[in-house]
């Protein structure tokens, strides 16, 4: 089922990978054998009354904004009582674990931690890491009434449990390596937060206003020489 057709009623894999789930129609953008149906998920999710829609390690490699489109599609597809589970790294976690700037004994050793927190952000393909506060705001802000906490393999639902396959790395005592959260209902627009803490982050990763900023910064620049210009010179 390689196609785009509007489905309805089925269980979504979100960014499978070639992580196949039996049951459930596997979605990624890149045509592996496990795919079901291949679709760039932050454009378009031609799905519709899905009770479940499990997304593991998959939004952490989409720019903010395209969550936030993913999110709101994946409220749009869900069922009215469907859930949304996500799993992703935690960046509480990779704080705590990959930068220790007060035990640093070499400049060895403060080298290697930037290097392990860098690899953290941008290895894999990562572009965004959430702490447990941003993931809740952005599902709010998605559409969705209520955001639960879970830990890795455990859930209320029955089909939503054990479902995480992704390599895992020892928690800190009370610090877990990944987040789990399961997202549901709907929010109505008037309750559905702002992202208004993310405007600065938009402002500064965006490549077109970098080029508009330089490229006002030097005709401010040749103005200014033009004026200070001696007559003759």
């Amino acid at each position: 089922m390689r196609n785009r057709k509007s489905v309805s009623g089925k269980n979504l894999h979100v960014g499978c990978g070639d992580a196949r789930l039996e049951g459930w129609i596997n979605v990624d953008v890149t045509p592996y054998p496990a795919v079901d149906v291949v679709q760039d998920v932050t454009q378009a999710l031609p799905f519709s009354d899905c009770p479940y829609i499990f997304a593991e390690h998959f939004v952490e490699h989409l720019s903010l904004d395209d969550a936030g489109r993913f999110l709101g599609l994946c409220r749009k597809a869900l069922a009215v009582d469907g859930v949304l589970r996500l799993t992703t790294p935690n960046l509480d976690w990779v704080w705590s674990t990959h930068y220790h700037p007060t035990a640093w004994d070499s400049e060895r050793q403060a080298v290697d931690d930037c290097v392990r927190l860098n690899r953290s952000f941008y290895g894999w393909g990562h572009k965004f890491l959430y702490n447990w506060q941003a993931l809740e705001l952005v599902l709010h802000a998605a559409g969705f009434a209520r955001v639960v906490r879970c830990g890795r393999g455990a859930s209320a639902h029955p089909s939503l449990r054990d479902l995480e396959r992704h390599e895992t790395y020892p928690d800190e005592p009370a610090l877990p390596h990944v987040l789990v959260a399961e997202a549901s209902g709907v929010a109505p627009e008037a309750e559905r937060p702002r992202l208004d803490s993310f405007g600065e982050y938009r402002r500064d990763t965006t490549m077109p206003f970098h080029q508009l900023q330089y490229a006002a910064l030097s005709a401010v620049r040749l103005l200014r020489r033009a004026l200070l210009r001696r007559p003759g010179e």
